[in-house]
């Protein structure tokens, strides 16, 4: 019996063990006449997999369902090849990537796509949760791939397979040229193996889409092109279940920071004032910043990197700062802040500064961006002329500061 692949053509997922059979010279076919929602309810092929899901690969010793389970049974079945390493070590960072993309790209895509399609019940905190966390393993892998070809070792292995796939899902669906170009390493890594003879004898032509889709209503998911015209109408109550994976997390409880009382300080306000002057920047932003200070609606945070010592080279320093401003998307709507990179040569020094709304920063930032615990925190006393001007100069970027050139300033706003 010949290996069988049962899945709609072009799902991300069985794509991974037929880009692995190119490399590996595995004869797969793909079942014909795979209808979504009607061939997988069927009694043959819950035999094969109880919930239903998709893909599944026939095999002469029995069904494999789980992508990342099929596309290991299909990188071995000729014996050692380099999609497994050649060592141990090498083997362990090829598990660990795998993983990697499963739980922190593949994941979060699939929570910010399958719920605009309808699938499941759309909800814009979740969403914006699982962009945040997108964000967080994008830019992880973008530091890797800065300098690294492929993710393990000097050739295509298991893991950029699965990545790849996994990247492919969010390329083609909600990852705009907009949002992937703060990731230009794994742009250029996507990309490039894409576009390799086994991976595109699998997915042909990938174009990123240019646009998110729109929200679709909950119940009436978009219909694949296998989909057929009739079906066995559904319960009333019942919404048809996604291809793969867990349900959308429950929205989220109004953030508390929205039910302080009111401030006379405009967070937008401010920013347009720093974002517009353009000259005489001391004289009208910063004492507009002070003019405005409210330390009973906001509260000023110096901020200091614990562990300076490791920022010896420049990119890595500055790719570890962009990351940690861009998890912390998820307070833009609470917080104003200037990330300074001091020094000529390593090791860089990264301070900063914080404003956010309420008296503490904001427990919903401690719980939810990870490298909050990486720095100090200092809560700036606004009656100390020495601390307050610190922070004038960290607005204006001031240079040097502190005696030090600046590497680089950035702005969350």
């Amino acid at each position: 019996m010949a290996l069988v692949m049962h899945a709609y053509k072009g799902n991300k997922n069985s794509e991974k063990a037929l880009i692995a059979a190119e490399f590996t010279g595995v004869k797969i076919d793909v079942a014909p006449g795979f209808e979504m929602f009607v061939t997988n309810q069927t009694p043959q092929f819950l035999k094969m997999n109880p919930l239903g899901k998709i893909p599944v690969l026939e095999t002469p010793d029995g069904p494999i369902f789980e992508s990342n389970a099929i596309a290991r049974y299909v990188s071995r079945l000729n014996g050692d090849n380099s999609l497994n390493g050649s060592s141990l070590i090498e083997y362990a960072h090829i598990e660990q990537w795998i993983d990697f993309s499963t739980m922190e790209i593949y994941a979060h895509i699939f929570d910010w796509f399958v719920p605009r399609m309808g699938y499941l019940p759309y909800s814009a905190p979740s969403e914006e949760a699982a962009i945040s966390a997108l964000k967080r393993g994008l830019e992880a892998l973008n530091t890797h791939l800065a300098s690294n070809t492929y993710l393990v070792g000097h050739s295509v292995t298991l893991a950029d397979i699965i990545t790849v796939c996994s990247l492919n899902l969010g390329m083609t669906s909600v990852m705009t040229k907009s949002f992937t170009s703060a990731f230009p390493h794994v742009e250029r890594y996507f990309w490039t193996l894409i576009n390799q003879p086994n991976f595109k004898k699998v997915v042909g032509d990938v174009k990123q889409t240019e646009s998110v889709p729109p929200i679709k209503k909950a119940g009436q998911p978009a219909k694949p092109k296998e989909q057929p015209k009739k079906k066995e109408a559904a319960p009333a109550a019942e919404a048809p279940k996604p291809v793969e994976e867990d349900e959308a997390p429950k929205p989220k409880a109004k953030n508390p920071l929205d039910l302080l009382p009111p401030s006379p300080m405009v967070l937008d306000e401010w920013k347009r004032l720093y974002s517009n002057t353009k000259s005489n920047f001391r004289e009208v932003a910063i004492k507009g910043f002070w003019d405005m200070y409210d330390p009973e609606g906001y509260s000023l945070w110096f901020c200091d990197y614990k562990y300076n010592d490791e920022n010896m080279v420049s990119f890595v320093t500055l790719n570890k700062v962009g990351g940690f401003l861009q998890r912390m998307d998820l307070a833009r709507k609470y917080a104003f802040g200037k990330m300074l990179i001091c020094g000529s040569e390593g090791p860089f020094k990264v301070k900063g500064l914080w404003l956010f709304r309420g008296p503490e920063i904001p427990k919903f930032v401690m719980d939810e961006v990870y490298d909050m615990e990486l720095y100090e925190w200092t809560k700036v006393d606004v009656s100390d002329e020495a601390q307050k001007e610190r922070g004038s100069q960290m607005i204006e970027d001031a240079e040097p500061f502190e005696g030090e050139a600046l590497l680089d300033a950035k702005c969350f706003k």
